[in-house]
């Protein structure tokens, strides 16, 4: 596809401006390093929940949505959409606990709760596991995503569009710190969602498709549209329903839906004015999140299995993809080679923002483990601020060349979705009891991430194999991994002894005060309720505007507002 100068105009435009940022506010950003991770902890919470909402939009992310609607219809999207359901109990139960800590970054937590060398090793480790490894593989995901993109709609090949992108994106993270992160995440947030909603606009209306309702009574269409999986069908209800609703959302560790809050959720909690900004953050990210920016890359999806109703399909209109960068997780961007000049470029741009935000706050969170968590606390404790801001820039820069390198091990964004589910699977239960069960304590947290690590291991090299030594479907692999996970390490805290008393009574004095643990729990759980049912209506209901089922739209909208109306009144104060 070669695109027009003004395409390249608007694309070249944004990306000066993106860097121009990150100059602008390096002065201030490296002052120190609670300005550079933490931007000085004065955000106001619309700014730090449309990061959240841009970070979790990743290239990957609109090719997730098309590749299991194209597999499983619309419904498929509930092993994602379940998650709110995480989402939420952070929001009512935990955004105010991770404010009133004032740590710098998660992982202080656990020298904050737990004792002991065993605190401190477990505190490293986790800077390493999560801020290198974990967050490498999270990045490697979208850099392959970005890689498909640029293909399609650039021409261009996985590592040329790889050391593009990683420049710029290196700047302005490397300059900026979080406040450039934020501010950049904000301009992409409000171009990914124009140019979504505009492109879908366009694609729906173009020949092949028809307008909305020829596109909704498609054969090819017309058994892809249910919101729910057939309860008939027993292993799509299990699979993509059950599954998710009873199982995942509260045993699995995944990025931006970590029950009890954790990663980059966390940072920008802790980056909030106070508690109040931190929980309205946290509640703004889950309602946009889930239930009003899905519907544009559903409905592009739905349309793409009009024009490209099989793989083949895709390999014979784009000779030039390599074998691992096929698959249905490539229909977006194909869809969007059908756009006109301008738009494209538009598109385009968003796509790329969506690229540069999830990296950039990926590596502004990392890099602040491995400054903060590992090398102030292990290798050089009396560092200066500009010493750990240069760790910082440099931790940035080798991190964002490991995942470009990775990339190239991985094969879709389904498998990387997957692949970080397994390794998290079991250990969510305990970072939703660990603030409140006092028995819980480090060797717990270490034998959680040492069984579901070496169980995600098993079952890769398990499906690499020509013969498998088992044969288990993915998500009883997942189950499979909870229930041995969460017996071994509840086993392992009754066998070892709780956090000395001592520390127990320091951290739910900072957290908890004179208040009991548990005061205002029946008014946070009412608002649970509200937030999941109040954003699964808003959810269905511009869905079912978008089929044209008016009355079920608005009756749906009603429910989300009283919903919310009650939700306001409950957490005014």
């Amino acid at each position: 596809m070669v695109l027009s100068t003004l395409d390249w105009v608007i694309i070249a435009f944004f990306l000066i401006l993106f860097a121009g940022i990150g100059i602008f506010v390096s002065k201030q950003a490296g002052k120190d390093t609670k300005s550079f991770f933490l931007s000085s902890r004065n955000m106001p919470w619309w700014l730090l929940g449309v990061s959240m909402v841009a970070t979790t939009f990743a290239a990957d992310t609109p090719g997730l949505v098309t590749e299991l609607v194209r597999t499983n219809g619309v419904s498929g999207n509930w092993v994602w959409w379940a998650m709110l359901l995480t989402g939420m109990l952070t929001v009512f139960f935990y955004a105010r606990l991770w404010r009133k800590s004032g740590i710098t970054t998660d992982l202080e937590f656990y020298e904050l709760r737990y004792s002991g060398k065993t605190a401190s090793f477990l505190r490293g480790f986790r800077a390493i596991y999560l801020g290198v490894i974990f967050n490498i593989i999270t990045m490697a995901g979208v850099c392959l995503a970005g890689a498909k993109i640029a293909n399609i709609l650039l021409g261009i090949s996985q590592e040329e569009m790889l050391l593009y992108a990683s420049i710029i994106v290196v700047v302005y993270s490397t300059l900026g710190g979080l406040k450039g992160v934020l501010i950049t995440d904000f301009i992409q947030f409000i171009i990914a969602m124009v140019g979504s909603i505009w492109a879908t606009i366009y694609i729906v209306n173009i020949p092949e498709i028809g307008g909305i309702d020829n596109l909704l009574t498609n054969n090819n269409v017309i058994d892809k549209l249910a919101f729910f999986p057939d309860f008939s069908n027993t292993e799509a209800l299990i699979t993509l329903l059950i599954i998710p609703l009873a199982v995942q959302w509260w045993s699995t560790w995944y990025p931006g839906a970590e029950p009890g809050g954790g990663g980059y959720i966390a940072q920008r909690m802790l980056a909030a004015k106070n508690e109040k900004h931190a929980t309205w953050a946290t509640l703004f990210f889950n309602v946009a999140h889930y239930a009003i920016r899905p519907w544009p890359w559903v409905v592009v999806g739905l349309a793409s299995i009009v024009v490209f109703p099989n793989l083949d399909a895709i390999s014979e209109t784009f000779p030039n993809l390599t074998k691992q960068m096929q698959g249905h997780d490539v229909a977006y961007a194909a869809m969007m080679t059908c756009l006109p000049a301008g738009l494209i470029g538009i598109v385009l741009t968003s796509l790329i923002a969506a690229f540069m935000s999830t990296i950039s706050t990926q590596l502004n969170w990392g890099s602040s483990y491995i400054v903060n968590d590992f090398y102030k606390r292990f290798l050089k404790p009396e560092a200066t601020d500009k010493e750990q801001v240069l760790v910082g820039r440099i931790s940035t820069v080798l991190l964002m060349l490991c995942a470009a390198l990775f990339s190239f091990y991985l094969q879709s964004a389904a498998d990387v979705f997957n692949l970080l589910l397994q390794i998290g699977a079991g250990t969510g239960l305990l970072f939703i009891l660990r603030w409140f069960w006092s028995r819980i304590n480090p060797y717990s947290e270490i034998a959680a991430m040492v069984i579901s690590f070496l169980i995600a291991v098993f079952f890769f090299i398990n499906g690499k194999l020509d013969t498998p030594l088992v044969t288990i479907a993915g998500h009883w692999q997942l189950v499979l991994g909870v229930v041995i996970t969460t017996f071994g390490w509840i086993i392992v805290t009754l066998l070892t002894q709780p956090t000395n008393a001592k520390t127990l009574a320091t951290f739910n004095a900072l957290i908890f005060g004179d208040e009991s643990k548990f005061k205002g729990f029946g008014n946070k759980t009412i608002s649970f309720f509200c937030g999941v049912f109040g954003v699964y209506a808003l959810l269905f209901s511009i869905g079912s505007f978008i089929y044209s089922d008016t009355l079920k739209g608005f009756v749906l909208l009603i429910v989300t507002t009283v919903l919310g109306f009650i939700i306001f009144k409950l957490n005014k104060n």
